[in-house]
């Protein structure tokens, strides 16, 4: 971690969040500031069985399984996230490094009490309009999973199911 030194407050969200430490749960969406607190031990297990499989089915092809935190910057100035998990295909053209600066392919959001609202709304929103072509909001407690795929610029709701996601993207069944 490098020492940053303040000579002027932030005037945006962007520039508060440049200024965290690494590793710090936050976003920044549609120009707003978000934080989250640490996830839950069942969001976790949740997390690790989907990208787990993700990983394993999808290796092979050269594409990318990246869990959080880890930073996407879908543009410069106003919107950063930390997906749960996301999948960037090899044919992507964005750049990954110290983070990753272009839109994921897929993303999946492990839904929680303080995150289900953004998860469902305004995130959904984002990714849409971004240019996301998968996008999964799944449940940890309940285990249900709500699949949105992109289709001429507009999320169509795909699937609704418990435990098992279907990617039709990378054309793979994930139970848990």
């Amino acid at each position: 971690m490098t020492t940053k030194i303040i000579d002027s407050p932030p005037r945006t969200a962007m520039e508060v969040f440049e200024m965290l430490p690494e590793g710090t749960l936050a976003e920044v969406i549609e120009g707003q500031f978000f934080i989250s607190p640490a996830p839950s031990f069942q969001h976790q297990d949740t997390l690790l069985e989907i990208a787990s499989q993700l990983r394993t089915l999808i290796r092979a092809h050269g594409h990318r399984v990246i869990v959080a935190p880890f930073d996407v910057y879908l543009d410069k100035n106003e919107n950063v996230v930390q997906p749960d998990i996301c999948v960037i295909l090899k044919s992507n053209r964005g750049i990954l490094g110290q983070s990753f600066k272009g839109i994921p392919d897929l993303i999946v959001e492990i839904s929680s009490h303080s995150n289900s609202e953004p998860d469902l709304t305004l995130k959904r929103k984002l990714y849409q309009k971004v240019g996301v072509q998968e996008y999964w909001i799944v449940n940890p407690e309940t285990k249900e999973v709500i699949g949105y795929q992109q289709k001429e610029g507009v999320f169509g709701k795909k699937t609704s199911s418990i435990a098992t996601i279907q990617s039709f993207l990378l054309d793979v069944i994930i139970t848990f």
